[in-house]
């Protein structure tokens, strides 16, 4: 099953906690084909480090963007800081496809999967 990873976290990040948060939630068999963020962070190195290390296009979308997606967990903290109620289901659900795995926060980073 081919999967796009919507990963939302704050400055700051490292590459370890990126993947460490994706491992603990990517479905068995699953090949991801795309990590996806809001544009501004997609130049962190923490989120560019972890989708250097594992070989996979990391792709930032505009908040405007990522506002337009309905997604089960919106929230308006998120809203407030970063102009989109939601980041990773966003992201994730741009990416193609269902959520398989919704928003599920690992220590400073938030991910979900779409596939």
């Amino acid at each position: 099953m081919d999967v796009t990873v919507g990963v939302g976290a704050g400055a700051g990040v490292s590459p370890e906690e990126v993947l460490a948060a994706v491992d603990a939630v990517l479905p068995a068999g699953a090949r991801v084909t795309a990590l996806a963020t809001l544009d501004v962070r997609a130049t962190e190195p923490g989120l560019a480090g972890a989708a250097a290390a594992r070989g996979w296009p990391l792709t930032g979308h505009p908040a405007g963007a990522l506002a337009a997606v309905a997604v089960p967990s919106p929230s308006a903290r998120v809203a407030a800081a970063v102009g989109t109620a939601s980041v990773a289901e966003a992201a994730a659900l741009l990416g193609g496809g269902r959520l398989v795995v919704g928003k599920t926060v690992h220590g400073r980073v938030t991910v979900a999967v779409a596939a």
